[in-house]
């Protein structure tokens, strides 16, 4: 049987998981992206809060892949052409495919908020962790302002309509800042409020985990302001569309998630260009085209572990196409996560009463065998080139939570 072709487009969580799934099983793949390395994104907070390496976060994408025996090409999109099933590339290149898959990131758009490139701050990259951490480490007194601006989702498929892709890293960045400003000796002197632009905050979870972080903030002195959308950020303050503002001597925030610009141009992005797809993760008007990750309209909340989920089910789908068997994986949205808080504290979340609500989970698990956990899973990812422990580490970790975390749980 003659090889089949199939591009990736873009590196991150899904990419890894696509390629790992597939790269034995009779295709002649060519990743592409821009990056010559992969970042591992879930570190970016311990760049920003406690000088880690920015070198210790990420690992060489040609060197891995080729030693697979696969190509990577180290340019960008221009354009796809689905009906021919052709990408352009930057380079001048034109690559041909029989299945294309789409695993890239949202791009993040720090100058959809007036002010926010030039005076703010964010834990989103290895360029702007690496900003963050050098102001962290002057920073001597005065008023923080961590929180998210809103992002506008299109309207092809049907996903939760969240404000903020993603607060885990708001989380991260609130208690990880006062821990470090403890440490420093200073949090008298400092304020840190936080914003979200939803009506609640962490819209992805339930009132059992919101509870117990709320708890946590009132007593670690974090300030609490919802439904509050971003204008502009200026050197001593941030504005918001009600007309409120906020006094700031720091600001932190993630920037609005928009679409990668050759979906657009490629026809292939919903009306505000995210790839649509149906819940076997393939596009909703080419067939022989997936989708998987950030970019996936689908995908809300934003996290990695969706990202992964998504790609597993996407490499079931085209299997079992190809093969005539195999289980196709269903989609099952969950929030699994943990939430670094520094200082020996850690918080896993494991909740899926949103998509659930008669049967799901709302549960935290709060003590120091968490950050051991995340230590342990990113030097895995690291140590491995971006492969995570078999599924029945997840498994184990889910069991453990919801026999020893607090929330409601369902047998």
């Amino acid at each position: 049987m003659e090889m089949k072709k199939l591009v990736i487009l873009g590196s991150w969580f899904a990419w890894i998981r696509t390629f790992y799934n597939l790269q034995n099983k009779g295709f002649d793949i060519t990743v592409v992206d821009k990056r010559d390395n992969m970042l591992l994104k879930p570190m970016m907070p311990e760049v920003a809060y406690d000088g880690k390496n920015i070198e210790k976060t990420k690992f060489d994408l040609k060197s891995v892949i080729e030693k697979h025996g696969h190509t990577f090409i180290n340019t960008w999109v221009k354009i796809v052409n689905p009906k021919e099933n052709t990408v352009e590339l930057e380079n001048g290149e034109t690559l041909s495919y029989d299945y294309l898959f789409v695993t890239t990131w949202a791009y993040k758009d720090f100058n959809a908020v007036k002010g926010l490139e030039e005076f703010g701050y964010s834990v989103c990259d290895d360029v702007h962790a690496m900003k963050l951490a050098k102001a962290v480490e002057n920073f001597k007194w005065g008023k923080i302002v961590i929180g998210s601006a809103k992002s506008v989702w299109g309207t092809r498929v049907k996903c939760p309509p969240f404000l903020a892709p993603c607060e885990g890293p708001i989380g991260e960045s609130m208690f990880m800042m006062d821990y470090v400003l403890r440490q420093k000796g200073i949090r008298e002197k400092c304020t840190i409020d936080v914003f979200t632009p939803g009506e609640i905050f962490f819209e992805d979870i339930w009132n059992d985990v919101r509870g117990a972080v709320g708890w946590l903030m009132w007593a670690k002195w974090l300030n609490l302001h919802m439904a509050k959308v971003t204008t502009e950020v200026t050197a001593k303050s941030i504005k918001f569309e009600d007309g409120t503002e906020l006094e700031a001597d720091m600001v932190i925030m993630i920037p609005v998630y928009k679409w990668q610009q050759f979906l657009i141009d490629s026809g292939l992005g919903d009306e505000k260009g995210f790839l649509p797809t149906d819940e076997q993760m393939r596009h909703l008007d080419y067939k022989n085209v997936f989708g998987a990750g950030d970019i996936n309209a689908m995908t809300q909340p934003k996290l990695g572990h969706l990202a992964m989920m998504q790609a597993d089910i996407a490499c079931s789908t085209l299997m079992n196409e190809i093969t005539g068997s195999g289980e196709i994986k269903p989609y099952t949205p969950e929030v699994l996560c943990i939430m670094n808080m520094w200082g020996g504290e850690a918080g896993c979340v494991y909740s899926d009463i949103y998509f659930r609500p008669k049967d799901g989970n709302d549960l935290v698990w709060h003590n120091n065998w968490n950050v051991k956990w995340k230590k342990f899973l990113d030097d895995y990812m690291l140590n491995n080139n971006g492969k995570i422990p078999p599924e029945i580490g997840t498994a184990s970790f889910k069991w453990m939570i919801k026999h020893f975390g607090f929330g409601k749980k369902w047998s």
